[in-house]
């Protein structure tokens, strides 16, 4: 911009049209500058970075399309228009292909030449403007990452904030379902509302209606007083069902049942209540799978998937895994209380190079464990070693004192068990179906272990 005019960059080695080109944008309210070689463009472009360029095919010292990979990095998204008067439908094609938002042909008709200016300006504004709003998304979201698999991700987030439809969410488990879906919410139009977060798997069953719908003083044993659901009080706001698809076939029937008429019908009560709530869902399963087994409507599945994100599990998207590791260090310095620690080169390679089935969960609580128990300021590959449980290990006992085959035994028990609990987010049910256990039995081996996690 100059003096508040966008500013339009003409290369051309014809001064003549140039002068008309900067007449007749004047005219428009356009500020320009010309250059009329290469040379001269880049250092037009160092000196006071153009919102435009018109670009000529033929330079006195260079080609234009050579030129224009140098020009578009001149700035964030500067369009390029071609202009040329012995052009080409090839090479027409080819600059819109290196990047050129479009070609011009010389004699140049100005209304064309001003209506493709504007065109290109909006574009540019547009793109910026959306740039900005996935920065204040995946902000929001705390989702760090660069990869091209979250930039999708947030993409996605910004689509369905701008729409009220229903959200069905996919991913493993500590990939940060919950983080999309208050993400959609406060970006999206109804920010200042309630957003509620029900866990279906962790609501036994026997209480999972009375949870969600509510009830009326005297509906059964125990209930002394009226009590609203999950729906109400999400009511203009955002309702997030996590692992939905743990929840039994009865209560889908009535959670479509409730999307369907948009009222909810609270134990007890003499008639339904109208509802004004946004539906999000989240599942760890195939649910395409489970409806093949009949574990989960069809017609639910159809009614939950309008928009559908997939969160990349963190083994699809390592090259955020230093980005990750360097955010959650700083937080857990800064929450723990001691000063900022670095990560050597090869400590950060080999953490990228794991296969974290708990995703970011599991990352997340390893760099806490790496702040908490390494002392000095920089964490080196050796100390991971004790951490990760790999050979070499510093706590192994002494020589002197090897391990009897039970305490060895019960040593990998305990860590086994645990790190399933941390794969499954400490859900017991969920653990159990990994390790193809009871979930009675496997209650009884966490308390036998002295096991102690986040749930």
């Amino acid at each position: 911009m100059e003096n508040g005019k966008p500013l339009v960059l003409v290369v051309d080695d014809d001064p003549h049209l140039c002068e008309i080109l900067a007449h007749i944008l004047a005219l428009e309210g356009y500020a320009s500058a010309a250059a009329h070689t290469g040379a001269e463009a880049l250092r037009a472009l160092r000196q006071s970075p153009a919102d435009l360029v018109l670009l000529d095919l033929k330079l006195p010292d260079t080609e234009g399309l050579e030129l224009l990979p140098a020009l578009r990095g001149g700035g964030p998204s500067v369009p390029v228009i071609m202009i040329s008067g012995e052009g080409t439908i090839q090479t027409a094609v080819k600059a819109v292909g290196m990047g050129a938002y479009d070609f011009l042909e010389k004699p140049l008709d100005p209304d064309r030449v001003l209506l493709t200016i504007r065109n290109a300006l909006e574009r540019r504004r547009l793109e910026d403007e959306k740039a900005s709003l996935l920065r204040t998304v995946a902000a929001q979201a705390d989702m760090i990452g660069d990869s091209e698999a979250m930039r999708r991700v947030h993409e996605w987030i910004l689509k369905a904030a701008r729409t009220g439809s229903k959200v069905l969410i996919e991913g493993e488990n500590g990939t940060g379902k919950e983080l999309v879906a208050r993400a959609i919410h406060r970006t999206g139009p109804k920010a200042d509302k309630p957003f509620v977060a029900v866990n279906c798997a962790a609501i036994p069953e026997t209480l999972i209606e009375s949870e969600l719908f509510g009830y009326r003083k005297g509906a059964f044993t125990g209930a002394v007083s009226d009590r609203p659901g999950k729906f109400q009080a999400a009511e203009g706001g955002t309702l997030f069902l996590d692992e939905i698809g743990d929840m039994s076939p009865v209560t889908q029937a009535k959670v479509l049942r409730a999307i369907e008429a948009e009222a909810v019908e609270p134990v007890g009560a003499p008639a339904p209540l109208r509802t004004d709530v946004r539906l999000i869902a989240a599942t760890n399963k195939d649910l395409r799978a489970e409806m093949a087994e009949g574990r989960f409507r069809e017609d639910l599945y159809f009614r939950l998937n309008v928009l559908a994100i997939r969160i990349p599990a963190l083994r699809e998207r390592r090259e955020d895994i230093p980005l990750l590791v360097g955010h959650f260090i700083r937080h857990f310095c800064r929450e723990h209380g001691v000063g900022l620690k670095r990560i050597e080169p090869s400590a950060m390679e080999r953490l990228s190079t794991l296969a974290w089935p708990g995703n970011v969960r599991e990352l997340r609580n390893f760099t806490e464990k790496m702040v908490v128990l390494i002392d000095r300021d920089e964490i080196r590959d050796a100390d991971l070693v004790p951490l990760l449980g790999l050979p070499g290990r510093a706590d192994r006992p002494a020589a002197s004192r090897p391990l009897t085959l039970h305490e060895a035994k019960e040593r990998f028990e305990r860590e086994f068990i645990r790190e399933q609990l941390e794969a499954a987010g400490w859900n017991v049910t969920r653990a159990a179906e990994a390790l193809g256990l009871p979930r009675t039995y496997l209650h009884r081996k966490i308390k036998e272990l002295g096991l102690r996690g986040e749930g």
